[in-house]
């Protein structure tokens, strides 16, 4: 049995149908014998919505409402979510990331994670459910929600990994892994099956948008496995492993 984190982006669950899908392959993962804990996204253009009504309001909101308003678009998704694992039946609990013991520093849209303790994630897991947590959320010493900024999603699912001793942390995207290009523009582009973390921060820190690069900086200082993968295949993705990992070790490829 592993525990496995998986991170399931705004794309991955842009509507019901989407979600429906993604709720069979958590439940598939759970049935394999795994406990699961997820990680949602915002579903697909829901942040940027948002972001215009405010704006709409008020072309300098303050930012600690913009925040508040900010998180609603995860706990649409982690509910929804649950709501179809339950639909496939198997049992599910949501939590935002309050909920889920996600502690940040006091800055409003690009707020640091301090600490995570996510007492009521593990409790959840120890009943055999599955444990959905809204994405790129915490909250600050003031009791105040805060967000993570752009890719936040990708630094919760590797931090709740982190905080949860898991085995791997699985980032499914809209693309079959990491490649030597953008395939969606360079059709000859190659997959990369395996990479270390400072090719990954290399590839980041030129533009790449398939990782955050605080998500794998995160990943590297605490030697947590990434894979990289399509919500809408089961082809094999990329696997971002520690060095002197053997790649072969890890749980759930398939």
């Amino acid at each position: 049995m592993a525990l496995i984190v998986q991170k399931y982006g705004g794309s991955s669950v842009a509507d019901t149908e989407s979600i429906k899908r993604v709720a069979k392959r958590v439940v598939e993962t759970k049935k394999k014998g795994n406990k699961v804990a997820v990680v949602v996204s915002a579903m697909g253009d829901t942040t940027d919505d948002l972001i215009d009504q405010a704006l709409s309001i008020d072309s300098n909101p303050p930012e600690r409402e913009m925040d508040m308003l900010m998180t609603a678009g995860e706990r649409i998704s982690m509910s929804l979510l649950a709501m179809a694992i339950h639909a496939e039946g198997s049992r599910a609990h949501s939590f935002t990331g309050q909920q889920a013991g996600f502690f940040t520093d006091a800055r409003y849209g690009a707020a640091h994670i301090k600490a995570v303790k996510p007492d009521r994630v593990k409790n959840a897991l120890s009943l055999g459910d599955v444990a959905i947590v809204a994405g790129f959320q915490g909250i600050n010493a003031k009791g105040d929600a805060t967000t993570l900024g752009r890719g936040g999603s990708d630094t919760s699912a590797v931090a709740l990994a982190v905080a949860l001793g898991a085995d791997i942390c699985e980032i499914y995207t809209d693309v079959d892994g990491i490649f030597t290009a953008d395939p969606r523009i360079v059709p000859t582009a190659r997959r990369i099956p395996y990479v270390g973390y400072d090719a990954i921060l290399e590839m980041a820190s030129c533009g790449s948008k398939v990782l955050a690069l605080r998500c794998v900086e995160y990943a590297q200082r605490f030697n947590m496995p990434l894979h990289v993968r399509s919500s809408f295949s089961h082809r094999p993705g990329t696997l971002v492993v520690p060095e002197g990992v053997d790649p072969r070790t890890l749980p759930n490829i398939d």
